[in-house]
């Protein structure tokens, strides 16, 4: 078994892309991985051009995802690509981890897994029948202050739940929506590379993850009321979910046209002796409140926090970490599961993240269409 830094490859994220940047950032953060090649582009001279710029081997960019797999497989055990990750449009996911999963690979995915929860279903079989590791990255989870969050209620300082609120707006669909041409330029609105959701699909889908990851319940009923804004327009831009987690109760608030935004995603959850906030664009700082008692911030890198939140902040206290950090740690926890070392609970989403999540937009379109009715999830 290898037992140096994990060879990893990469499906997408080339020239230009954003999401590319923050999964490469993520890996070498540990210094845990090596990304030594991939199909880094539809077109496979942009992808020679892309990886020559990163300084890769040549002969380690594959046009597509069945190369991959094929030349990786001719290598030396000690010399394969261990671990691939996934960074394409929605559509692309599911074939590409499935494949991956068969030809032996270790995935790291982007959300949402797979465009239906039949799909979902296969990929969580596929990883048990393979014995593989599979890391769905729904980054926020990665966040110091969110697994403080997740211990604390775990620990039970806020008492029984009661309420969930957790919102999640952004204003960039704005500039588009309203023209029914400039409509047609933005992907996540082409049902054929998005699914079935927009709004719920992209952003939505964190937001649910994060009821679920920082309490440790289950959403069992919901009922949801999406926007599309134009009737011409198929996939929802905006919706708001109530949910239902055993005896307590919740709502999500997603938005791509909440104007002016950028990425205000917030969390609260209330229980019967206290209270906890936390805000993505002011990530390291926790609040807690309790009746009768002064607000009290949680920091990062302070020693009242839990194991869990130590080993996950990189620097000294008064020093931000963000994003970039966040999603080293669900890399971090990924190279720990491969190379078979000690976890903590929560160190990274897996392949049941992702089958809950299809299942969770499924519903909360259907809930819509069927005249805004409870479902069960």
């Amino acid at each position: 078994m290898n037992k140096g830094r994990i060879k990893m490859g990469m499906l997408g994220g080339g020239q230009g892309a954003f999401i590319g940047i923050a999964h490469r950032i993520a890996a070498y953060m540990g210094e845990r991985y090596d990304l030594v090649g991939g199909a880094f582009d539809v077109d496979y001279e942009n992808g020679l051009a892309f990886a020559k710029a990163l300084e890769l081997d040549a002969d380690r960019v594959y046009p597509d995802v069945d190369a991959l797999i094929k030349k990786e497989n001719a290598l030396p055990a000690e010399e394969r690509i261990e671990v691939v990750s996934i960074v394409t449009p929605n559509s692309l996911h599911y074939e590409m981890a499935k494949r991956l999963l068969e030809g032996g690979f270790h995935v790291i995915c982007e959300k949402p897994m797979t465009m239906t929860s039949a799909e979902a279903e296969i990929l969580k079989k596929l990883v048990s029948e393979t014995g593989k590791q599979f890391c769905l990255t729904h980054t926020y989870t990665g966040y110091p202050m969110v697994r403080q969050m997740k211990a604390m209620i775990s620990a039970g300082k806020i008492g029984n739940i009661q309420r969930i609120d957790v919102q999640y707006y952004q204003g960039w669909i704005n500039p588009f929506i309203h023209d029914s041409e400039k409509r047609k330029s933005v992907w996540r609105l082409d049902p054929k590379m998005s699914g079935i959701s927009c709004c719920i699909g992209d952003i939505g889908l964190h937001a649910f993850n994060l009821a679920e990851y920082t309490t440790g319940l289950q959403v069992d009923h919901l009922l949801s009321d999406l926007n599309y804004l134009y009737e011409d327009n198929t996939l929802d831009v905006d919706g708001t979910v109530l949910i239902r987690l055993g005896g307590a109760k919740g709502v999500i608030r997603a938005s791509q046209i909440a104007t002016g935004e950028e990425n205000n995603l917030t969390i609260q959850v209330y229980g019967k002796e206290g209270s906890l906030k936390w805000r993505q664009e002011n990530p390291t700082e926790l609040t807690w409140l309790n009746e009768g008692k002064p607000i009290q911030v949680l920091k990062p890198g302070n020693s009242y926090n839990a194991e869990i939140t130590m080993e996950s902040t990189k620097m000294a206290p008064g020093h931000p970490e963000g994003i970039f950090d966040a999603m080293g740690n669900i890399y971090k926890g990924m190279a720990k599961a491969i190379r078979k070392q000690p976890l903590s609970d929560g160190e990274f989403p897996t392949v049941t993240d992702g089958v809950r999540g299809m299942h969770f937009i499924e519903k909360v379109v259907q809930s819509n269409r069927d005249g805004n009715v409870w479902v069960s999830l």
